[in-house]
């Protein structure tokens, strides 16, 4: 396992330990089914996610990200800076100048427009029909919680995977910003889908810089036009600058109907078969 694959597992692991302890003593809603039935449902969905990576791109987004500067191709790589009368990339730039301002600047460009990449990537997935099949896996679940984050259909994985990859060749995307980016957004949405509530006063304040908990519900509401918003899996700006947010549901978050109206919370449909075979019997 690769230095950036520990990193992420040691984040990931520690970020769903204490999310999933603060479920256990500040609940904000109770489920509808148990605990068991769903959890091994939707852990299961990331263990298949990750193999389903792991065949289509052993190399992961960080072995595309090397191999880009490594054959200059992308943006980012093309970019050149003017050192002691020399130009210089940012292949060499990563590898020698870690303090370089212009560095810098590309690494934290490129993490802002990954996340922008991934909240119109989201969107899609719900205004498409063929990805919204694919999507609705992750929305037909009864309650919300930590791993509902995790929830996600190995389809949508590998989708997601592509348009990732494709990202980094073109944009010529650092390594340290993809392990950045992704650090964040797996530790954001084991955060935002976490079923707790915070205060309402903190959380309209938070609420201007993240999506909290209670904003990402309402991602979940049964309520079309409340779940066609809050797209964002950390930062509220671009769901504010793209008109997609709402801060508030029509029902409150204690009594928000949750899940899909069509997919029963039943033991049946939260089982690994029924996962994974839902989007090919849904409408």
């Amino acid at each position: 396992m690769d230095n950036a694959s520990i990193i992420r597992l040691s984040v990931f692991l520690g970020i769903f330990a204490f999310m999933a302890l603060l479920e256990a003593l500040f609940p904000a809603r109770n489920a509808v089914l148990n605990r068991k039935t769903r959890w091994v449902g939707n852990l299961s969905m990331v263990v298949l996610g990750a193999l389903v990576s792991r065949v289509l791109l052993p190399a992961t987004l960080v072995g595309v990200s090397i191999w880009a500067q490594q054959e200059g191709v992308g943006l980012f790589n093309l970019v050149t800076a003017k050192t002691d009368g020399t130009l210089q990339s940012t292949a060499q730039m990563n590898n020698a100048q870690y303090g370089n301002a212009l560095f810098v600047g590309i690494v934290v460009v490129s993490v802002l427009l990954l996340d922008m990449l991934i909240y119109w990537q989201h969107r899609l997935f719900h205004t498409v029909p063929f990805l919204w099949r694919f999507h609705k896996m992750h929305h037909a679940d009864s309650h919300v919680d930590t791993t509902t984050g995790l929830r996600f259909h190995p389809v949508e994985i590998a989708i997601s995977l592509g348009v990732k990859a494709l990202a980094v060749a073109i944009l010529g995307i650092p390594a340290i910003a993809i392990v950045i980016f992704e650090v964040a957004l797996n530790g954001f949405a084991l955060f935002n889908h976490a079923n707790i509530r915070i205060p309402q006063r903190w959380d309209d304040r938070i609420g201007w810089v993240l999506i909290t908990q209670r904003l990402h519900r309402i991602h979940h509401s049964q309520a079309k036009t409340e779940s066609n918003s809050n797209y964002g899996f950390s930062v509220s700006w671009w769901d504010r600058l793209f008109k997609s947010f709402t801060p508030r549901a029509k029902q409150s978050d204690e009594t928000l109907s949750i899940g899909q109206q069509d997919v029963p919370a039943i033991k049946e449909n939260a089982s690994i078969r029924a996962l994974l075979l839902q989007p090919f019997k849904s409408n």
